[in-house]
């Protein structure tokens, strides 16, 4: 299908000697098979670029050090992939290059129950991470759905469900190794809960989307496993009464842990790909932690918000089983929304705004699609002001991908002049790069490319990617 504009070029071949040099060192592990390097070439966006040159497996830190040091000494890309859940491009090969896989990295390497810390490897998914945490009472919180990889989840400062609660992995790393683009390793931060000392490069490396270094190892927050959790689904009259009940649980300072919106399409997705029978109307899935008698005071709190907004049908979910069932529909809503029109791709976007704007913008957003006609869906970590517009395409029909790449800009531009981001969690990538410049100026941009330029003098680290060469 038609594509929006992108930076990608036709790249050289890659230099005979690089590539007998990484079959040399990696072996097996150093594939230029074409059904390998495809996969590691696609993503969930809508871009079309030819895939990477060569894939290599590396193992240790040690060998994503020796990729790199190879790849500057012949000026090849390197583009970092873990679980290739990405949305906006982050993968995606527009110059060419060394796909340098890092998913068997897949070690925790230390919990430190006392301390609430767990140092992991770059491969290691939240999955895997909480299988490991529960038997010390534990968790890790942040949840984008998909079983991204804890590396991936920081190169693209990854946020989810639980945000609104335990925030993003801004707040939730700690420390980390990375290499650079000189093939050197560097560490910042620590397992200290804060520092003064010197420039945050922790937090220059979170959300870099693999543009300054390649991560090689993370020291995370985890948290400790509630008393009592509780789910509850409610069901409202429309769109704008399920958000506005939202913002008033957020405003009355109720510590929810999870407030997830669905619009009746989505609910209409879900309800066929998981056989939930679940009303088809705007719904919100909430989560409640914390001790027996504070969850129930926050659930009765909420319901009767809820019922002020004519929202019924409020059922509970306290079972283990039960609330599995929700959370797993909720995080298939994207699969699900996709079966809605069959062989349809998807142009995902999604904006956050301060939570007293968030109705304008929902509501905005939704009469632009309606009169546009385009079959969408919604859903929308709502609590901290976050939603993702999902427009549903025809590959055949290029009319479709430039209406739904107007509506993404109009709801964008929106969101920025409601003093809000382009985008709260998937990140910049390929699609995102003009708006980047609108929400933070031509200076601050400079700055960005200044900061780059100083890491990555070559522009090896996934070229092409936050803002265009």
């Amino acid at each position: 299908m038609n594509a929006p504009a992108h930076p990608a070029a036709i790249a050289p071949p890659l230099p005979a000697d690089l590539l007998a040099a990484l079959r040399t060192g990696f072996g097996a592990r150093c594939s230029t098979a074409p059904a390998v390097c495809e996969q590691h070439g696609r993503d969930e966006s809508v871009f079309d670029v030819p895939p990477p040159q060569a894939v290599v497996f590396a193992e240790s830190e040690g060998e994503v050090a020796q990729v790199i040091t190879l790849c500057a000494r012949h000026r090849v890309p390197v583009i970092p992939f873990g679980a290739g859940s990405s949305l906006e491009g982050h993968l995606l090969a527009v110059r060419g290059g060394i796909s340098l896989d890092v998913s068997r990295m897949a070690e925790v390497l230390r919990i430190d129950a006392e301390d609430l810390t767990v140092t992991v490897q770059p491969g290691v998914t939240r999955k895997q991470l909480n299988e490991a945490l529960k038997h010390e009472g534990l968790f890790f919180p942040i949840d984008p759905g998909a079983d991204a990889s804890l590396g991936g989840m920081a190169a693209t400062r990854a946020s989810g469900t639980n945000a609104v609660r335990y925030g993003t992995m801004r707040e939730n790393v700690l420390g980390l190794r990375f290499v650079n683009a000189a093939g050197e390793v560097v560490r910042a931060g620590s397992r200290a809960k804060k520092s003064s000392a010197g420039y945050d490069l922790t937090r220059l490396l979170v959300g870099s989307e693999g543009t300054l270094g390649v991560i090689t190892e993370l020291t995370l927050k985890v948290h400790p496993l509630p008393e009592a959790v509780s789910a509850a689904v409610c069901f409202f009259p429309s769109i704008d009464a399920a958000v506005r009940t939202a913002m008033q649980i957020i405003q009355i300072g109720v510590p929810i842990a999870r407030c997830e919106l669905l619009d009746a399409n989505a609910i209409r997705a879900v309800n066929a790909h998981d056989r939930l029978g679940l009303k088809e109307a705007p719904m919100l899935l909430m989560e409640f932690h914390g001790s027996e008698a504070g969850v129930a005071e926050q659930a009765a709190v909420v319901q009767a918000v809820a019922g002020d907004h004519g929202g019924e049908a409020f059922e509970w979910a306290t079972t283990p089983e039960a609330r599995t069932r929700l959370w797993t529909a909720r995080h298939h809503a994207y699969l699900s929304g996709l079966q809605m029109r069959p062989g349809c791709r998807a142009v995902t976007t999604d904006t956050c705004v301060p939570i007293s704007r968030l109705a304008e913008n929902i509501n905005a957003s939704v009469a632009e699609v309606e009169s546009a006609g385009l079959p969408y869906f919604i859903v929308g970590h709502v609590g901290d002001g976050n939603f993702h517009m999902a427009y549903l395409l025809d590959p055949a029909r290029p009319e479709e991908l430039a209406t739904a790449e107007r509506l993404s800009a109009q709801m964008v531009a929106r969101a920025i002049a409601l003093e809000g981001t382009c985008t709260g969690e998937h990140g910049i990538g390929l699609h995102k790069q003009g708006f980047l410049l609108d929400e933070t100026g031509a200076e601050a941009v400079a700055m960005m490319r200044a900061v780059k330029q100083a890491m990555d003098p070559l522009g090896i680290l996934n070229p092409g990617k936050v803002f265009a060469l």
